[in-house]
């Protein structure tokens, strides 16, 4: 398995963090972090680079679960969705794969959160 899963979307790179943003709130998360990697990379190193966001979207309740499960769990959090301008100029949005990245923590509590957030995060990118 891939961490992460993704899709080349038919919109524009604006449509595509509008659209992502509002398929998430449907699967009951919410952004709370925006990184323009863009912004920061030429803020920081003077260095021109594509556009590209990473959004980290959270839905409480399964982050509350998976929590309680696993109290260090949080530098895994939250769910990081990526939006970018390839070289070719489609735009990809890219999920975490959750059951990849829960595999590592090795707690078996934490298996049926990650379906869960799994099987949300495709829905999200199959309704794109």
């Amino acid at each position: 398995m891939a961490y992460y899963n993704s899709k080349v979307v038919n919109y524009t790179y604006d449509e595509a963090i509008t659209k992502v943003t509002e398929e998430l709130k449907k699967e009951g998360f919410g952004i709370l972090t925006e990184i323009d990697v863009k912004e920061t990379l030429k803020k920081k190193l003077d260095v021109d680079f594509r556009r590209y966001k990473i959004l980290g979207a959270c839905n409480p309740p399964f982050a509350y679960k998976a929590l309680q499960a696993e109290e260090n769990l949080g530098v895994l959090l939250p769910c990081n969705i990526v939006v970018q301008e390839k070289t070719d100029s489609t735009i990809q949005v890219s999920v975490i794969n959750p059951l990849e990245s829960m595999q590592a923590v090795q707690n078996e509590a934490l298996g049926e959160v990650a379906i869960e957030v799994s099987a949300k995060l495709k829905k999200v990118l199959e309704n794109l």
